[in-house]
């Protein structure tokens, strides 16, 4: 019998690997505004976001014959042609992996989902986006969610950590051109409730001032400026009172017009009404926390109505987070109260 020839050996615990050769792609409708850089992680999805910023920095893709910046927009219908790349094979999955179970979780905290988006109601605690010692957040979670043709869903706008509620993600790059222009344009409308100490006077208002970022020991805080000042943005909220609990609590509707990192936090507090839970912004003096009343952040995102990309719109409600809504409970609060919000202006 002839003698079988020996296997090649794998070397223990290197990743498989497949090689391309170069490759010349057009630029699809769909692609169109995307960076370089995730043009070609969308396209490899086990290509190290290292590696394809060496490839693009080392001037082998080229777009339209030139070399091209990892930040660099395209557009549709351009040419980049792709050097030779070793891609790792992704791991089959087992049945019971981490995998799995955050397929499970995002699908559980979904409130509406179709081919272009869906709307997920964010706990309170989980992070938007990683940052420093963050290593669980929605964003890494959802890349889980990635097709077979490398998209994975991404996020159109941010909430804080602690503020719960609708968080808008696209699941195409169509998606995530169309919505990213929608809040450009301020073509987006988002609702906060909040549970904030006293009560305003005016009961509706709007509230107008410039914030910027200041550092402060080991955390970022944002502060009232003045207009001019080097690092400061514009930002206005809308408010109205929807109930109160004697003088001593007030249930606001908050409608924001731009988007500022903690705006509706610094809002209230500039006005003498901090959130209650606000371990932030919340500097009253010899104020006590109503009995029975969790000292968290009292801010969700209730309510986004925004154009659907393909037509038409979509109109997410958020249900209370149990921390507020316990509160809700509490004070007496009826969540399906008329929101006077409604009537506000929407710039």
């Amino acid at each position: 019998m002839p003698s079988k020839s020996p296997q090649p050996r794998k070397q223990a615990g290197s990743p498989q690997q497949s090689a391309t050769g170069v490759q010349t792609v057009a630029v699809t409708p769909d692609e169109a505004g995307m960076r370089v850089d995730r043009f070609l992680e969308a396209r490899f999805p086990t290509l190290s976001f290292s590696h394809i910023q060496r490839i693009i920095r080392k001037g082998e893709l080229r777009v339209n014959g030139r070399r091209a910046q990892p930040k660099d927009r395209l557009a549709a219908g351009q040419a980049v042609r792709i050097p030779p790349l070793r891609l790792d094979q992704p791991k089959p999955a087992r049945p019971d992996s981490e995998a799995d179970k955050t397929r499970a979780f995002l699908k559980s905290i979904t409130l509406h989902e179709d081919a272009d988006v869906m709307v997920l109601n964010k706990p309170m605690g989980l992070a938007v986006q990683g940052g420093s010692g963050t290593v669980k957040h929605l964003d890494g979670m959802l890349e889980v969610l990635r097709d077979a043709h490398g998209q994975r869903p991404r996020l159109v706008h941010r909430l804080d950590k602690d503020t719960a509620g609708c968080l808008l993600v696209a699941k195409t790059r169509f998606a995530a051109a169309a919505l990213a222009k929608t809040f450009r344009s301020r073509a987006a409308r988002k609702i906060y409730w909040a549970l904030v100490a006293g009560v305003p006077k005016p009961r509706q208002g709007r509230i107008s001032t410039y914030l910027a970022k200041e550092e402060r020991e080991d955390e970022s805080f944002m502060r009232i400026a003045r207009h001019g000042e080097e690092g400061a943005s514009h930002a206005v909220t809308f408010y109205a009172v929807v109930e109160t609990a004697a003088r001593q609590l007030a249930w606001l509707s908050l409608k924001p017009v731009t988007g500022r990192t903690h705006q509706l936090r610094a809002h209230c507090a500039h006005i003498g009404h901090p959130i209650v839970g606000d371990p932030k912004y919340f500097s009253k003096e010899n104020w006590d926390l109503p009995g029975g009343l969790q000292n968290r952040l009292h801010l969700t995102a209730r309510r986004i109505v925004v154009p659907h990309p393909r037509g038409g719109t979509v109109d997410v409600t958020a249900p209370l987070p149990p921390h507020m809504q316990q509160s809700w409970n509490l004070i007496g609060f009826d969540a399906k109260r008329y929101d006077p919000i409604e009537a506000a202006p929407e710039g």
